[in-house]
């Protein structure tokens, strides 16, 4: 089941994702960082930095695409700064392109959000969230870490994907997982159809599959 799972997951993944459209217009919002392979964030004055209409919407809440781009939206409730990183193939040690987003723009309540023109499925992404660092308090956020959309859709493994260098000080991009932007429209059900139960009369369990699967 496991495996059914990842391979309908990773169904709308292209191995050349598009890559955004560069001809955005100037406008208020994200600022938007563009950075090399293996290098992170360009700081300074090689870093070239624009401003776009981006502010985008809370609700729905991951990528979804609509119109010329995609909107991305996440839930940090305790998130101090959020990056949205694109990627353009999932074993790359650095993003492409990475838009930093506006706390007073992008950001509704505990959801960050930015509308991104030129996105389109096939699109790799993930984030970065600043925020404490105090274990004590259930709080361990790290900035150098590349998260997974928990709301996403389509995942992609690198070969290099290691749990343990997520756990180590440092970079971890090169070998984390990333989400997948997909359009739903057109998303191969292969003949599932709702299974028109009532709330009343469906019971929801949730499982760690790893653990479940080592016993």
């Amino acid at each position: 089941m496991a495996d059914d799972s990842h391979r309908r997951a990773t169904r709308f993944w292209k191995p050349n994702p598009p890559k955004l459209d560069p001809g955005w217009e100037a406008s208020a919002g994200a600022e938007e960082v563009h950075s090399g392979f293996g290098g992170g964030i360009a700081i300074g004055d090689e870093a070239q930095i624009a401003i776009h209409e981006v502010v985008g919407r809370s609700f729905p809440l991951g990528a979804t695409v609509k119109g010329n781009g995609a909107n991305f939206s996440v839930f940090s409730r305790n998130g101090t700064s959020v990056e949205l990183l694109f990627f353009d193939r999932e074993d790359d040690a650095g993003p492409a392109r990475v838009i930093r987003l506006d706390p007073s723009i992008n950001h509704t309540y505990h959801y960050w959000h930015v509308f991104v023109p030129g996105v389109r499925p096939g699109q790799i992404y993930a984030y970065r969230v600043e925020g404490l660092f105090d274990p004590a308090k259930g709080m361990r956020f790290d900035p150098d870490k590349v998260f997974l959309d928990p709301y996403g859709r389509g995942v992609v493994v690198p070969k290099n994907y290691s749990r343990k260098v997520a756990r180590c000080k440092g970079d971890n991009a090169a070998a984390a997982m990333k989400s997948v932007v997909l359009d739903t429209h057109v998303y191969d059900w292969e003949g599932d159809m709702p299974l028109r139960r009532a709330s009343s009369l469906t019971v929801v369990f949730e499982m760690h599959v790893r653990g479940l699967h080592d016993t």
